[in-house]
């Protein structure tokens, strides 16, 4: 029971694994923005979509409940500005098929605090083993292996993590003079139902009024499915959006030790080149996710299938946990409109980005096997004896049986 506990903990650890002004071609403006405006639409399904957390996840393995899609939204603005008058205030005005009521205030926080990697206590022990790209077998030089205790303490070693896209935070409290953000202590969530369509409205006293109307909604929720090949690989298949411009799979594993604590750690992402954390799971543009498609570390919208390595699986028996996400479509706004006259003043008084994701999540653990659900309109995996078996009504995305 005890090394049970560990393996949600450590799970959870890997599930708990941005923003930048719209990109303004041509000419630049005179000044501004005054004010900056983020938000960022994702849709959530899998293990991830279970609410609570892994405590969500435990009630799903038990029998309640069964396949869920959900919506999250995340809204940020950042101004140049102080308050007028009083403490600082701003509200988003939505469009009722947002379904969150008349508005939703923009709370200015104390402060933003970075979560922890490991909790205190927590911090994994043994070794790190590092494997990249989609394939049937590790190539040669994986994986690479890093000692767990001091990448805990913060010692990772150089390369380890991509420098080539930096988790983009946009308006923060840092960077702006007033700053405001939701999800706020408000109860009020984002729900699957909800719509982003329509007018839009941001107004406060420290910022100037900010409209707009999108047309790009929640992007549509991704199924996945994995099942086993004859090498002992792992073939990981996905259903296509429309709307993706590209996609990113990655999986955390490991093995327990004697004693039951955890020992070896696995990591793998699907990207081609050895290219993790930093931005690539955030929401990425689409000028960012074409050029990452183009040198191979983001797999091409037309893409439904990566083939995770037989050395993966053998080095991470005891629990394996995957996530896919598909970087969507962007709409981006300033005010007032670049000048027809490229010689005229452009005084910008405020900018806006919306971006869009859709992400789901699987877990593959041992002494499961049968208690996820295979999605039907996926093709069986090859191996008809390892085929997914029913049960949770899809909450882990198609675990396959250990041993298969």
């Amino acid at each position: 029971m005890r090394a049970k506990r560990n393996l949600v903990v450590f799970a959870s650890l890997a599930v708990t694994a941005a923003i930048a002004l719209p990109v303004l071609a041509q000419r630049g403006p005179t000044s501004g923005p005054v004010a900056r405006y983020d938000m960022r639409a994702g849709t959530v399904s899998g293990m991830a979509a279970m609410g609570g957390g892994m405590g969500g996840a435990m009630g799903m393995m038990l029998g309640r409940g069964g396949s869920r899609t959900q919506h999250e939204l995340y809204l940020r603005l950042g101004s140049g500005r102080g308050p007028e008058k009083g403490a600082p205030k701003a509200d988003h005005f939505m469009p009722p098929s947002a379904k969150l009521g008349k508005s939703v205030a923009l709370v200015t926080p104390q402060d933003e605090r970075v979560p922890e990697g490991f909790p205190e206590g927590r911090r994994p022990k043994g070794r790190l083993l590092v494997f990249w790209g989609c394939g049937e077998h590790a190539p040669k030089g994986q994986p690479v292996v890093i000692d767990f205790a001091k990448l805990a303490a913060g010692q990772a070693p150089a390369g380890l993590w991509t420098s080539t896209i930096i988790r983009d935070w946009g308006p923060t409290k840092a960077n702006s003079k007033t700053f405001g953000r939701w999800p706020a202590e408000d109860g009020k969530f984002v729900k699957a139902d909800s719509s982003l369509l329509g007018a839009h409205r941001i107004a406060g006293n420290y910022a100037p009024e900010i409209g707009f109307t999108l047309s790009k909604d929640f992007m549509g929720a991704l199924t996945s499915s994995t099942g086993s090949l004859p090498s002992g690989a792992t073939l990981l298949r996905w259903n296509a959006l429309s709307d993706a411009t590209g996609y990113l799979a990655t999986l955390m594993g490991g093995k327990m030790s004697g004693q039951g604590e955890m020992g070896d750690m696995v990591m793998w992402t699907s990207s081609a080149s050895r290219q993790f954390g930093g931005g690539l799971t955030d929401w990425l543009s689409p000028a960012q996710v074409a050029g990452l498609v183009k040198d191979r570390t983001l797999l091409a919208p037309g893409v439904t299938t990566c083939t995770i390595p037989a050395e993966v699986r053998a080095a991470a028996p005891d629990f394996r946990m995957g996530t896919l996400s598909a970087f969507g479509p962007e709409e981006s706004f300033a005010y007032p409109p670049r000048p027809a006259d490229p010689k005229a003043a452009w005084n910008l008084e405020w900018t806006a980005r919306v971006r869009h994701r859709s992400m789901t999540s699987w877990m593959d653990m041992a002494g499961m096997a049968g208690m996820a659900g295979q999605d039907p309109n996926q093709t069986p995996p090859p191996n008809d004896k390892c085929k997914p078996k029913g049960g949770l009504g899809g909450l882990l995305g198609g675990m396959v049986k250990p041993g298969c």
